[in-house]
């Protein structure tokens, strides 16, 4: 199989420059006093680390094409818990993963905290096993400069095109980033946007993160449906959760209204739970309602978890004429 593209897009729109950047040429000329001379390694890692996100992998077309017997579109999205400096059951994980994708047919994966180390990166290593064309935005860390990074990825069994990269949120941290990734789909229903997103966990950032999100999709969506799933960090009773709700159709409470949605479960070390949320989140906008769910559920890998999160599992249909 080729090597993907890597192409770059700016994703931070009208910002002002971090305090990192502002510092840059004062910092440039310190080091180049002949004592600090050393330092210049350790600073040139600092700086890729907190490089903005912008450069992205893309194979635009899966390696093979297979027809779609289908009449709906499986959506399957998941945090993929990169569990960073340990790694526990990385590859194990990733087969999971890639074994529900299969036995789901998932056409469109969303995909949160893919890793990239300097031996695997798992959106590759993903896209490959699956078949699938695949978009990557690295969003923090950086694999050249410290050997870890993580990020977001879109894979899909259609080709891919209109990659759309977006960071949420104008934090001062220049270290970490929040990011929607997105790629018009051509599926045999046609275009469709499909958009990956994993958002901060304070809640007032976070609230903040998920109004531009919306803004954002509003802006780039022109008149196609779109697709948004990922983990969200935030607990469907926040307010900002409730108001997207009321602006675009969440899947699982559209079909279960009063069901248990809980995707993450955080315990205490001797294994007793703390608390139990829901997270994770597929949404659709359909202009027009052109869209209906079929199915959706919250989901684990059939050969053992394959995150500390649960995956959100939609199959939607495009909606009788007429109706």
């Amino acid at each position: 199989m080729s090597e993907p593209d890597e192409i770059y897009v700016d994703a931070r729109g009208p910002r002002r420059p971090s305090r990192l950047a502002r510092l840059w040429p004062a910092g440039r000329a310190l080091f180049a006093w002949p004592g600090l001379r050393l330092l210049r390694p350790l600073t040139r890692r600092v700086l890729e680390v907190a490089e903005p996100a912008g450069r992205l992998s893309l194979r635009s077309c899966p390696p093979i094409t297979v027809e779609h017997p289908g009449d709906h579109l499986t959506v399957l999205s998941a945090n993929l818990w990169h569990d960073w400096p340990r790694y526990r059951r990385w590859t194990e994980r990733l087969e999971a993963l890639a074994q529900l994708a299969e036995t789901e047919r998932a056409d469109l994966v969303l995909l949160q905290e893919v890793a990239r180390t300097r031996r695997l990166h798992a959106d590759e290593w993903l896209a490959q096993r699956l078949a699938m064309a695949h978009v990557y935005s690295r969003a923090n860390g950086h694999a050249a400069a410290i050997g870890f990074e993580e990020g977001l990825a879109v894979l899909s069994r259609f080709p891919l095109s209109a990659v759309r990269l977006r960071q949420l949120g104008a934090g001062r941290n220049p270290f970490v980033r929040r990011l929607a990734l997105g790629a018009e789909a051509e599926t045999p229903f046609g275009p469709v946007l499909a958009i990956s997103v994993h958002l901060g966990l304070r809640s007032g950032r976070n609230a903040v993160q998920l109004t531009e999100l919306r803004a954002w999709v509003g802006a780039v969506a022109d008149g196609r449906p779109v697709v948004v799933g990922g983990d969200f960090n935030a607990p469907e009773h926040r307010a900002q959760i409730r108001h997207t709700q009321r602006l675009w159709l969440d899947t699982f409470r559209h079909l279960h209204p009063h069901a248990d949605g809980t995707t993450h479960e955080l315990r205490w070390p001797w294994g007793g739970l703390l608390r139990r949320h829901r997270l994770d989140y597929v949404f659709v906008v359909s202009p027009g309602d052109r869209w209906q769910v079929r199915e959706t559920q919250h989901v684990d890998a059939p050969g053992g978890p394959h995150s500390d999160h649960r995956a959100v599992l939609t199959r939607i249909t495009p909606a009788p004429a007429g109706a």
